[in-house]
């Protein structure tokens, strides 16, 4: 059978959820393969919305779902999500990694310490995900088989604390000590959850489909996003060999995730950015708050040279397309083919924040359209619409094979 990866294209938020959780559907298991609860998805299903923020969107297909050793995990929000299911009427059937490393108290307080005290803010979610990853490299870390161990926890902890204290104390703050209790009970109630992903994902990776969930965006991706305003991790196709232990050759397809306009959160540069009247639409239209931490997403029309980028760094074999619906009602779309720079034309993806911040988008623009929302078949949507996704597919050298066209699950378009 083999591997399907969906993986954002933008700088994160493009309805992976919805996505995943439509997949998931004609697949065994689902996997998150790296982030933390810096991610969320948001799914809706018969009218009810489910926030997810560390469990595979799968899930709410009964399906199991996997949380590999590339995620980094706060398991009181893991708790509190499995809670929140097994509340729904869901039967949570979940393998987290052994070897998945566990945010801690400290890692919260210096996420946000460090933002504060840093020259200039590069949006952080504050939830500890950076500190985490920084001391998994480090080799300062605690990982999920530490978490179930009370002995080794204690033993882990007790090695740590003294520097995390002075660094603490570097910055004027203290942390409450009573925390390791909080975090033995942790360990009790996901002991039962926890085993070898590596060696369960690969065992059944040839007989079975297997769907890999990526969070965040590849334009947030530590090693090609727009550093340093990324993540802490990869996002990206190379994430999952990384994050989840299993072999290139086993991916059979690469889905890649992209708005029909783009959208951001927190700072870095934006080339599409509309900051008046556009961007304003896109964003009360589109709903665009972050499931994370609420804040209201920057928007813009969608930046081709952006997602050629992406396409590349991932192989995308095929684009899923959302939030088409949004674009309704527009007298002309806007579509970035290139940016400006210092009086030149740029085809390619800059790495420099300093070129990125300087370029201007050339856009070419298109004759809007009404009534695509709702839509569930490909010849009911208005012709310029149509006539936008062929222009993004001639300009990608990739197919929109999914479209959707609103929140819910069967609002969408599968070609």
């Amino acid at each position: 059978m083999g591997g399907i990866a969906i993986i954002g294209l933008q700088w994160g938020d493009e309805g992976k959820g919805k996505i995943t959780d439509y997949f998931a559907n004609f697949v065994d298991c689902v996997v998150r393969y790296q982030g933390g609860n810096n991610a969320g998805h948001t799914v809706v299903v018969n009218g009810k919305k489910y926030k997810f923020h560390l469990m595979p969107s799968g899930v709410l297909q009964r399906k199991k779902v996997v949380i590999a050793h590339g995620v980094v995990v706060n398991p009181e929000v893991l708790l509190n999500e499995i809670e929140m299911l097994e509340g729904n009427g869901f039967k949570v059937d979940l393998m987290l990694s052994d070897r998945a490393h566990v945010i801690m108290p400290y890692h919260i307080l210096l996420d946000g310490a460090e933002e504060k005290f840093r020259g200039k803010k590069i949006g952080t979610t504050k939830r500890g995900i950076g500190p985490c990853y920084a001391d998994k490299i480090a080799r300062h870390g605690i990982r999920v088989c530490e978490l179930i161990d009370e002995s080794l926890l204690k033993e882990k902890i007790e090695t740590i604390m003294p520097v995390k204290e002075r660094i603490l104390s570097a910055y004027g703050m203290k942390m409450d000590k009573e925390f390791f209790g909080r975090y033995v009970e942790y360990g009790k109630k996901l002991k039962k959850y926890v085993g070898n992903t590596i060696s369960f994902l690969n065992s059944i990776i040839d007989e079975k489909k297997v769907l890999f969930e990526g969070a965040q965006g590849t334009l947030l991706d530590i090693d090609y996003g727009t550093y340093p305003y990324t993540t802490s991790s990869n996002p990206t196709i190379g994430g999952i060999f990384t994050g989840a232990g299993v072999s290139p050759k086993k991916i059979e397809k690469v889905i890649g995730v992209a708005k029909a306009y783009t959208t951001r959160v927190g700072e870095g540069p934006m080339p599409t950015e509309e900051k008046g009247k556009i961007g304003n639409y896109l964003a009360e239209k589109g709903g665009e708050y972050g499931t994370t931490t609420g804040r209201k997403r920057r928007c813009g029309w969608i930046d081709l040279v952006a997602l050629k980028y992406a396409c590349k760094i991932n192989g995308v074999d095929e684009i899923a397309l959302t939030k088409l619906d949004v674009l309704d009602g527009l007298e002309e779309v806007k579509i970035c083919i290139a940016y400006e720079y210092e009086g030149k034309s740029l085809q390619e993806f800059p790495s420099s924040i300093k070129v990125l911040e300087n370029c201007k988008p050339i856009y070419e623009s298109l004759p809007g359209w009404n009534g695509s929302a709702g839509k569930k078949r490909y010849e009911d949507l208005p012709l310029n619409a149509k006539k936008y996704i062929e222009f993004i597919e001639d300009k990608l050298n990739t197919p929109v094979k999914i479209i959707s066209t609103g929140a819910g699950r069967e609002e969408t378009i599968l070609l």
